[in-house]
């Protein structure tokens, strides 16, 4: 499975982007998506996962009611829409996808693929 990301950019604060992620390759084993986040000298952050249906979300506090993540399986794609950001959100953004259902080990960056990463910054 690939993972290639894209969307990010420059904008300013209070501002919008949408992050987009396509898989290619065995997608059929792809159970759960998710978005992590790598500001400079700082450790990679959990930011939202999805499930293989879309119907259970999870967020990271810092990112709740701003974010919101979803999929399409058909694309084979999963979002990350991100509205009124903030300076703190400046990072590179990677999509990672697992084989399996995380359940509570969702927020922890075990899993199977990962993405290059697409950088976001937004400016005060």
């Amino acid at each position: 499975v690939q993972l290639q990301a894209s969307g990010g950019g420059l904008v300013q604060a209070g501002g919008s982007l949408r992050l987009s992620c396509a898989a290619s390759g065995r997608t059929s084993s792809i159970a759960d998506m998710a978005w992590f986040r790598q500001a400079p000298g700082k450790e990679r952050e959990f930011v939202a996962t999805i499930s293989l249906s879309g119907g259970s979300t999870y967020y990271a506090d810092s990112v709740r009611g701003r974010f919101t993540i979803s999929r399409d399986n058909a694309k084979n794609t999963v979002y990350l829409q991100m509205n009124s950001l903030k300076p703190e959100d400046t990072a590179v953004y990677q999509c990672a996808a697992d084989e399996n259902s995380k359940g509570i080990i969702a927020t922890l960056p075990l899993y199977d693929y990962w993405g290059q990463g697409t950088q976001v910054t937004v400016s005060s």
